[in-house]
Order: structure tokens, then C-alpha cells, then sequence
């Protein structure tokens, strides 16, 4: 069937319809271009003047260079007064909304296509106002649809007050967004939230929902009573980045996982020579090291973006990738403390949901009990690839955690120099010598120094001796010892071997609390 594809460009009906539309669209590149103006002049002048971006501008660095952005919601049609075409808010509630304070839409980071929220601070301090918690939740929706990451860019002051009512009791308002980043985080949609700016009650529930967070230094608080509201209420008042800063939310308390200096984060060989990692192995497991030197030395570029760098920091965890493959990296600086363990069961599970292979580097590492149990329940669960590299001591319930050979890890190789004890033999033969000590006594037999010093020296040695890389290899409690410069490419190796097979889904069991 053919259709009448030419047109009649000097008809009336023609001329006429182009007249229409043309008023129609200078109409509306005058409505954006008033919107784009955010809250008003001296609104924008006092964001700027904190060092702080306008949305767009955020959305603008972000998005691949070159790329087109997909703005939504930002024409409301309004039939009640015969004005079709409205920005979202415009004139909705009296007072100027341009945009309903926050903007949505679409664009792609690295190739993939994202949503973004974005809080426009400019404009009524980045509240929530009926129309602004309705036009996030279907970014939202939308997101949910088509399976698209979301990126929260997060200044907001939380709920409009005055409108409560409107904003907070019902189905679909305000506490249904975190709802929704739960349920999309539950279906594997990543929810990513970057605190930009001042996140005040509701507004702090987005990066303490997400997936993962990131706060700004000097710009980015988090509070769920804000200092007005604590000063309402005790009488006292508070420094907003002493309170509720990147600092603290980083270090102390974990609701953020990375401390961002700006707005900036960001198949290629390790800028570092990876011969360089037979001299960092540990000749003296007394010897201390920091695993990121390792990292540096085996990931793509040398490009590592951490995960919670400044909480429980005896673990070290965060994303890269090898020969071009993305993986988590779970490497220990020591001894897991409770907020470690916290910190690498968190981090499995954000693996374990987008199906990122595990690579685990371990020295000398204890654990504790509860906290630990989680970690140590995460990995036993968790189905994506796992390879565990032993580049030190690897000792007691550390090795549990960190995936030793009873956790099923893919694979799992040991550098020249591993251990593996269920403690080191200093240790074990301090513990040995006291049982030993009394047990003496009780049988009224005299136990010199001498004989303790003899006692502790055969235990030493055997601990030394089971404890040697090469007896775990001989009897297969391992996958072989390999030369530490080889890391990278076994790494490499095992990870494609490993894909072949599709990964199962992760379920876990009781994480006791």
C-alpha cells in the first residue's frame, strides 16, 4: 500500500498549521527557558556561591560527553483553565515551582542508559511538594519499567512542612519513594545516591536507601532531624557539617560509602610493574603492608573506586576491573573489627545482586564472633565467581570470612609465602604452654623455663611446618602457588573460566542482628 507522502507546502492548511505551531513552540522555549532560571536570580547566586552546581549542570558532568539527555515531566498539560501546555508546577500552587524542584530523565553513563533524580536546591530549599514526590516517583516508575539504574543526586530539604498532609500519610507519598528504591534494589536496578548538598529528613532516607552513596566533602550533610529541628526540640543548636558531614557519615556511622573531593568519579595494564608485587609479598608476617599496593599492581589501569574507604578500615573493598572484566575486590589490612565484617557483607551482597565476580586478597586476618558471622554468611551464600588470593597469614575465623577453602571459593591460589593456621604458632604455643603449665602443676611435676622454652619451640615448629604454603598444596587445600607477578593473569584466567557458566541467583540465610 502507498501513501501520499508529499505535502503541498503552499497550502493553507499548511501555512496555517506551521503558524500555529511555530507561536506554540516559542511559547514553549520560553516557559524552559524561564524554568532553567531554577529558583530565581538570587537563589541561583547563593548556590553558587557554596561552590555548588545547578542540577543540570550536575546531570551535564556526568552523562558520557557528547551525549543527549532525555528531560521528563517537564510539561504539565492543565485543561481546568484552557492552558495546554504548563511546566510541571508552573503556577500549580501559587508560588513559583519551575520544575516541581526536581528534574528527571534519562542518559546514558558509560554507554548505559540511567535515570536521574535531581533535587533542584534552588528552588524552595530542594522540598518535596505534592507534585514534586508524584513526578519522582514516576522517574521511579519509569526506572522500574525498563530495568534503568538510578542516580540520585540528593539536596533536599525533605518534606514541604506546610503541606504535610499532601506529601507524607498516603500510598503514593513521600515514604513510597523508599519503598521503591528497596524493591528496585531487591530486583538488582542499582540505586545510586550522591549527597550534594544539605539532605534533611525524608531527604536522607535517599543515599541511606541506596545501594550506594557518596557524599561531598565541605557540601554534603545528611541529617534526619536537621539542626532547626533539633534546636525546636532540645533547645540546642548544632554546626551542620560537624553534625551530619561526609566526615561522619563516612568514618563513623557508614550511611555514606565513598568521600567524594568534588563531583568527580571516575582494557588497560596496571599503571605500576606488576614484578613489583614479589617484593611487596610479606618475607615476615610481622611485616606490615597496605593491600591497595597489591590492587594497584593487578586491576585494569590501576583504577580502583573503593567502597566505604573510611569505615571499618582494616577491610579494603570497592570495584575495578581485570583485563577488562568488573569485579569486587575484598582485600584485609588486618583484623576485622565488627564495622569490617559489616562493611564486607554489605559489599558481597551489592556482588552478589549484580552478579560481579569476587576476587579476595588476603594477609594476615582474625575475626570476631556476631559481626563476623554476617560476613561469613554472605560469603558462604553468595553464587557469583569467587577468587581467593592468599598473599600473607591467613589465620582463625579470617579465613572464613575471607573465603578459605571450606567457603568453596572458584578458585583459590596462595603466593610463596601464605600461611594457613587456625592461628600463628607464636600464638598457639603462648596458649599450649599455659594448658601445659597447669596440667604440671595439678600432677605436682616441677615445669621449668627450660622445659617451657622446648615445650613452645616444638610447637612453633610445627605450626611453621602445616602451616607452609607448600604443605597445604601438596595435599590440594589449594589450586597451586603461583609467582606473585603472575596475579593479574591467573586472576584473569580463572575470572573467563568462571563466566562461562551462568550465575545463579544469591539467597541468604538468618543474618543475626
Amino acid at each position: 500500500m502507498s501513501f501520499p507522502i508529499g505535502l503541498d507546502r503552499n497550502s493553507e492548511a499548511f501555512v496555517s498549521n506551521s503558524k500555529v505551531m511555530e507561536g506554540l513552540v516559542t511559547q514553549l522555549h520560553s516557559h524552559i527557558e524561564k524554568v532553567l532560571e531554577g529558583g530565581g536570580v538570587e537563589a541561583v547566586k547563593r548556590n553558587m556561591s557554596r561552590n555548588k552546581l545547578l542540577p543540570r549542570q550536575r546531570i551535564d558532568r556526568l552523562i558520557d560527553p557528547g551525549s543527549s539527555f532525555l528531560e521528563l515531566s517537564q510539561v504539565y498539560f492543565s485543561f481546568g483553565h484552557f492552558v495546554f501546555v504548563k511546566l510541571a508546577a508552573h503556577e500549580l500552587y501559587g508560588d513559583p515551582l519551575p520544575s516541581g524542584g526536581i528534574i528527571t530523565g534519562i542518559g546514558p553513563v558509560h554507554g548505559r542508559l540511567c535515570m536521574f533524580v535531581a533535587n533542584d536546591p534552588t528552588v524552595k530549599g530542594g522540598t518535596y511538594y505534592p507534585i514534586t514526590v508524584k513526578k519522582h516517583l514516576r522517574a521511579q516508575e519509569i526506572a522500574a519499567q525498563c530495568k534503568l539504574p538510578c542516580i540520585y543526586l540528593v539536596d533536599s530539604g525533605g518534606a514541604f512542612l506546610p503541606k504535610q498532609a499532601e506529601v507524607f500519610p498516603d500510598r503514593d507519598n513521600f515514604g513510597r519513594i523508599f519503598y521503591n528504591q528497596a524493591t528496585m534494589s531487591a530486583e538488582g536496578i542499582p540505586q545510586i545516591a550522591l549527597v550534594l548538598g544539605s539532605c534533611t529528613a525524608g531527604g536522607a532516607y535517599i543515599p541511606a536507601m541506596a545501594d550506594e552513596s557518596v557524599m561531598v566533602k565541605g557540601n554534603g550533610t545528611i541529617f534526619l532531624a536537621g539542626p532547626p529541628l533539633v534546636k525546636a526540640a532540645t533547645g540546642e543548636g548544632s554546626l551542620c557539617r560537624g553534625f551530619g558531614g561526609a566526615a561522619v557519615h563516612c568514618k563513623t556511622s557508614g550511611v555514606s560509602d565513598y568521600f567524594a573531593q568534588a563531583l568527580i568519579l571516575i582494557l588497560k595494564k596496571p599503571l605500576y610493574d606488576v614484578k613489583e608485587l614479589r617484593s611487596i609479598a610479606p618475607a615476615d608476617l610481622k611485616q606490615s603492608f597496605d593491600i591497595r599496593s597489591i590492587i594497584a599492581r593487578i586491576v585494569d589501569g590501576s583504577e580502583f573506586d573503593e567502597f566505604k574507604k573510611l569505615y571499618g578500615t582494616t577491610l579494603v573493598t570497592g570495584f575495578a576491573r581485570i583485563f577488562g572484566q568488573p569485579v569486587g575486590i575484598i582485600g584485609n589490612n588486618g583484623i576485622l573489627f565488627n564495622e569490617s565484617a559489616l562493611k564486607g557483607a554489605h559489599f558481597i551482597e551489592l556482588c552478589t545482586q549484580r552478579k560481579i565476580p569476587l576476587v579476595g586478597s588476603r594477609s594476615e586476618a582474625n575475626g570476631i564472633a556476631k559481626s563476623g558471622a554476617k560476613m561469613v554468611m554472605a560469603v558462604s551464600c553468595a553464587k557469583v565467581p569467587k577468587v581467593t588470593i592468599i598473599v600473607g597469614g591467613s589465620f582463625g575465623a579470617g579465613n572464613y570470612a575471607m573465603c578459605g577453602r571450606a567457603y568453596s571459593p572458584t578458585f583459590m591460589f596462595l603466593w610463596p609465602n601464605a600461611r594457613i593456621s587456625v592461628m600463628g604458632g607464636a600464638q598457639a604455643a603462648g596458649v599450649l604452654a599455659q594448658i601445659e603449665k597447669a596440667n604440671k602443676k595439678k600432677q605436682g611435676v616441677q615445669w621449668t623455663a627450660e622445659d617451657e622454652e622446648k615445650f613452645k619451640a616444638k610447637v612453633v615448629e610445627a605450626y611453621e611446618r602445616e602451616g607452609n604454603s607448600y604443605y597445604s598444596t601438596a595435599r590440594l587445600w589449594d589450586d597451586g602457588i603461583i609467582d606473585p607477578a603472575d596475579t593479574r593473569k591467573v586472576i584473569g584466567f580463572c575470572i573467563s573460566a568462571s563466566m562461562n557458566r551462568p550465575t545463579e541467583d544469591t539467597k541468604y540465610g538468618v543474618f543475626r542482628m
